[in-house]
């Protein structure tokens, strides 16, 4: 296989994506229009709404929704069940019955399953939302326990998948009872108060600060109220705390024996968790301005719990950034995010917390259909979302009979992308939706980089070798997911209209005419490139620019 690129133009391009990483802020463009709805994009609208949407545009889906128009492509998208055998707790259990006897499940096929899915699933918003939804609602491969339960990993993120286009209350529900999500914050197996022994506060703590109302009382626009005023304080904490004791493992009684872990249920890695009176505080409970009665039961007293921490006023504004900055931008203006929180209070029906009608919401809005230029505009574009971005525009296939999709992990930043699903290092995700790059003019403009937290000059050197890598050889366990250039292969004679299509494709037709320039010169430069490397060319001096770095 040829090098297609001298290992100057790699170090220029490695430069010069890490300095503009650095030094362009990722937010929004203050545009004060309510939220909107195209009749019918044009194919730039399209791909854009795409590229925030899902997975990454592809040629054929940008054609059927600028002729759906955006409603009805919205319709179809929140229509679209969750078979069973798409779910990647079916394939786990496949995978499971073709193992030799006595080897267990792992993180690999879970990721085998990812990929398959968000790359091939024609139900793209649900795959783009539910990845969104684990890095807010977050458990990790890299807990030990969660580790060596596979299969309930799987159906924790199905869940996320389930539950994405129904009600928030119902998502935070299944996402408080999940066993992974106990296991992950310590909920599961959690006591009552006996002598010196306090309930553990763990999940009480972050469901409040990462999943519903976050530290500080907002406004509707997600500003803080002035002035400042914290949302919860220690003894919140501590109420609420005893609202998860009790609750631990599923089945079929509720000894003792069974919620220390005995007696383990086959089903239990993926049940909802059920709580257990003998380990369920009896004390009053005391949290948000709440008091639950003594003697109140488990499952009670946790619909108390829940009802008040989703009617409470941060919750709207709170989501709405954290979906926002998932899907579009890092530093939505106050006017979107008020946009998205009054629907999540009211969906125009009367309804609270209509998911389907945020997400709409969250992608239709003027700030998200708009390209702009502004210092402050736009996200980092986060490693597993480029790596996707490329797989769908170009249709790779699985030359495996079984046509597994075998992208194992994908952690090392030098040699790989530096990000694996599901396997972030902390409950705050891969990266703080607050992170600021220090020393940066994102801190001079007082914004902030999410994604920033995970990209320094080897994470950057990293993608860039996987990349150059990936486009001509393929990526998986020996290469066997490869790519399909035969639509640009036609267009290598004409670097225009090569550059175009992968404009559209990857760029949202936002490339500048420099960049397009310096491509199309560096493809003609040489005489005797092949048809393969002008094609090469193109696709990684896009995927390597910052233009295509930092989603606009």
């Amino acid at each position: 296989m040829m090098n297609f690129l001298n290992n100057r133009t790699v170090r220029i391009f490695t430069q010069a994506a890490l300095l503009s990483a650095l030094l362009s802020a990722c937010g929004g463009n203050g545009t004060t229009s309510t939220t909107s709805d195209v009749v019918h994009p044009t194919p730039t609208e399209a791909s854009r709404i795409l590229s925030q949407g899902t997975f990454g545009p592809t040629a054929a889906e940008i054609n059927r929704l600028s002729n759906m128009g955006t409603s009805a492509w919205f319709n179809d998208q929140f229509s679209k069940p969750q078979p069973t055998k798409s779910l990647h707790f079916t394939y786990m259990n496949q995978a499971q019955a073709a193992l030799p006897a006595g080897q267990n499940l792992s993180e690999a096929q879970f990721l085998e399953s990812f990929w398959q899915k968000a790359v091939k699933g024609d139900d793209q918003l649900r795959q783009r939302v539910a990845f969104a939804l684990s890095e807010i609602f977050v458990i990790s491969f890299q807990n030990t326990t969660l580790a060596n339960n596979p299969r309930g990993v799987a159906e924790y993120y199905d869940m996320l998948g389930a539950f994405a286009f129904g009600n928030f209350r119902d998502l935070l529900e299944q996402v408080t009872l999940h066993p992974m999500m106990g296991n992950y914050l310590s909920s599961l197996r959690n006591q009552k108060t006996v002598g010196a022994r306090l309930p553990d506060e763990n999940y009480a703590r972050e469901v409040m600060q990462l999943f519903t109302i976050g530290l500080r009382e907002l406004n509707e626009d997600g500003t803080e109220t002035n002035p400042p005023k914290a949302t919860y304080t220690s003894d919140d904490i501590k109420g609420l705390a005893k609202v998860f004791t009790g609750w631990s493992w599923y089945g079929t009684d509720k000894t003792d024996t069974r919620f220390f872990g005995g007696t383990p249920d086959p089903n239990r890695d993926w049940r909802p968790m059920q709580n257990y009176p003998n380990f369920h505080e009896t004390l009053p409970k005391t949290f948000l301005g709440v008091t639950i009665p003594a003697n109140t039961s488990g499952e009670e007293s946790l619909k108390i719990a829940l009802d008040t921490l989703f009617n409470h006023p941060n919750v709207g504004p709170f989501i709405a950034r954290r979906l926002i900055q998932r899907l579009v931008t890092s530093n939505p203006s106050p006017t979107y995010i008020g946009n998205v929180a009054k629907v999540f209070a009211n969906n125009g029906q009367g309804v609270r917390g209509d998911m389907k009608a945020v997400i709409k919401a969250v992608l239709l809005d003027p700030e998200a259909m708009t390209f702009s230029t502004a210092p402050s505009a736009g996200k980092l574009r986060e490693p597993v979302v480029r790596l996707a971005n490329w797989m769908r525009a170009f249709n790779p296939q699985s030359t495996l009979a079984t046509g597994q999709f075998p992208v194992g992990n994908l952690d090392d930043p030098l040699r790989e992308i530096g990000q694996t699903p599901m396997s972030s290092p902390t409950v705050f995700n891969f990266f703080r939706p607050d992170y600021i790059p220090p020393n940066s003019s994102i801190a001079a403009a007082n914004l902030v980089a999410p994604e920033m937290q995970i990209t320094e000059e080897t994470s950057v050197v990293g993608y860039l070798n996987y990349m150059h890598n990936a486009i001509p050889r393929g990526i998986g366990t020996s290469n066997v997911i490869q790519p399909d250039y035969a639509t640009e292969l036609a267009l290598a004679s004409t670097p225009d209209l090569l550059v175009d299509r992968i404009n559209l494709l990857l760029m949202q037709n936002n490339m500048s005419a420099g960049l397009r320039t310096q491509i199309l010169a560096t493809i003609n430069s040489n005489p005797n490139n092949t048809a393969l490397n002008k094609v090469y060319l193109a696709i990684f001096l896009t995927m390597a620019s910052p233009e295509y770095l930092v989603q606009k």
